[in-house]
Order: C-alpha cells, then structure tokens, then sequence
C-alpha cells in the first residue's frame, strides 16, 4: 500500500476526472488517490467508479449529497486518510491547475523536514499561466492581505496545492476549521503555523483550468476577506 493519499474534491468534472486519475498513476513515486465527488449531476462519480475496476487498490471515492464545499470535502478526505496508514496526504485540484507532475516534489519537501509543503505561485520561482492580469493581482492582493492581517511569511496564503504529514492532520481538531471556500484553505496554513508546525514552499507553475467551470464566486471571496479576522481571534489548541 502507499503511504501517500491524493485528495481530490469534484463537481462536475467529467472533463477532467479521468485524466486527472491516469496522471496522478502514471508518477514514477506510487500515490493513491481518493475521489470526494459531491453530487456531481454530470456523472463524474460514474466514471470513477468505472476506473475503479482498472485500479483496484489504488483508486478510492467518497460520494456525498449535494453541492457542501470545499473545505467540508477536504475535511472528509482527511479523515478517510487518518483511519488508515498514510503518511502523507495531500490537496490537489481536478482540473490541471496543479500539475500532477509537481507531487513528488511536495512529497520530497515534507520527507526532507517540512511538515506542510505548499505549491507556490508567489515564492521565488513560482508562476501563473494564463490567467488576465487584474485575476493575478487581485490573487497576489488577497495573499498579500492575509499575511499583514495573520503575520504569517507564507507567500501564497490561498494555495490549495499542498502536502501534509500526517502529524499536523492529527494535531488540529478538525471541528475547530469553519471556512468552507478558498478561506479554508488560509485557515489550515494558519493553524498549522500556530500550532508550531513547519510550512514550506515549493514553486509551482499554475495554470487556468481548459475544461470545466471555475468554483470561484463572490460569496467565497468574502468569506476569505473577512474570515480573516475571525482567524486571527480564535484561540487554537492541539487535540494530541
């Protein structure tokens, strides 16, 4: 068995899910990877399924009701991962953003001392493919106001390409993380920097999703701009 588990949330990726899935397994470093499909209308829980049968022992999905967010899905990934053996677990989007091909390279991060690795687009040699200007500005803005509003170093705040060790999974009391949007994903950083726990960067290049409908929206944004605050007033505590 692998001792490294790929999270992947889904909904409505059909586009993308089997494409995502064959490159992840075609890495030379072995990964599992765990599909936590929400519902998707558009059946991209089936063709998980389908490629189950070709990958039998590697291949795994969660399936819930409805549309729940992000942050829920990733929470209930973390979970699977913490009832079995897995070292290290890791976030990666559906749809290419993340480039399957940097993994190994967030797995070596955290094997080399780091406890969080996070795929950067803002530390030195990090970058952002075809995204609009104004998209990479008001990114870089919203990463450069959580670190004056959190006093954290971290470059790329919102990153949602990461690999945890499976300490700092069981350090934060998953009950405690309320955001749901791209606000879940400062609030894990957050609490895990709290918690003493080593966050590094590794540079990425990311680039804009070709298939499919970005997540994004304005009810996230705000979630991130003001949960910001709530963050830095909440009082955080280990559970081991």
């Amino acid at each position: 068995m692998s001792d490294s588990l790929v999270i992947i949330p889904t909904y409505n990726e059909k586009e993308n899910a089997e494409n995502i899935i064959r490159a992840v397994f075609d890495l030379e470093v072995d990964f599992n990877v765990l599909i936590v499909d929400d519902g998707s209308p558009d059946g991209t829980a089936d063709i998980v399924k389908e490629l189950q049968k070709e990958f039998p022992e590697r291949l795994f999905i969660e399936e819930r009701t409805g549309k729940q967010g992000l942050g829920t899905a990733y929470i209930h990934g973390f979970k699977w991962a913490l009832e079995r053996d897995y070292a290290y677990v890791f976030e990666m989007d559906a749809d290419f953003s993340h480039n399957p091909k940097d993994l190994p390279r967030l797995r070596q991060a955290c094997v080399d001392g780091g406890d969080v690795a996070v795929g950067s687009r803002y530390c030195k040699g990090g970058k952002v493919k075809n995204w609009p200007f104004m998209r990479w500005l008001m990114s870089y803005g919203a990463s450069l106001y959580v670190r004056t509003i959190l006093w954290i170093n971290t470059k790329d705040t919102t990153a949602g390409f990461k690999c945890y060790r499976r300490e700092v999974l069981e350090a934060i009391d998953m009950s405690q993380i309320k955001f749901v949007g791209y606000a879940f994903q400062i609030e894990m950083k957050y609490t895990a920097k709290r918690l003493g726990f080593n966050v590094v960067e590794v540079p990425i290049t990311f680039i804009d999703r070709e298939f499919g409908e970005s997540k994004m929206s304005m009810s996230i944004f705000k979630e991130a701009f003001w949960g910001v605050w709530k963050m830095r007033r909440k009082k955080i505590k280990k559970i081991k």
